[in-house]
């Protein structure tokens, strides 16, 4: 497998959108909304990407002040890649591309929650979420 990872390459909201389907993320994300997905591709400012060939295989997605704290929005890999290492150098990317003390936070899929202790992260009971269809009371 010979792999291209790119930083900040654009990226259209139809291949975001493709990834996500071919990814386990699909099912937690918005895809049949193409106006949220060309925000959030529009919007992020840290997007990291593995590419084979022409096709998108992986993405890092963020939004961070790379200084204090870096939210890691979407980690996605197309299954037929899974488990070749992707996702972990598509961290390790973001990671360099951050300050030296700026954190890396993410919300994990429910399949995906055994895998990062394995990567480095830890887990923090803290997080608070509030769902797209909900106000602040």
């Amino acid at each position: 497998m010979n792999l291209t990872y790119k930083i900040d390459q654009p990226v259209n909201a139809f291949d975001f959108t493709d990834l996500l389907n071919r990814s386990t993320l699909g099912e937690r994300r918005p895809v049949d909304d193409p106006e949220c997905m060309k925000g959030m591709v529009e919007n992020t400012n840290l997007m990291i990407t593995a590419w084979d060939g022409d096709l998108l295989v992986g993405v890092s997605r963020s939004v961070t002040d790379f200084h204090f704290a870096c939210y890691l929005s979407d980690l996605a890999v197309d299954k037929t890649y899974q488990q070749s290492g992707i996702g972990k150098k598509l961290m390790q990317l973001t990671q360099q591309q951050l300050g030296s003390k700026c954190m890396l936070m993410l919300l994990s899929a429910p399949a995906a929650n055994d895998y990062y202790p394995h990567v480095g992260f830890t887990n923090n009971p803290r997080c608070w979420v509030l769902d797209r269809d909900s106000s602040v009371q």
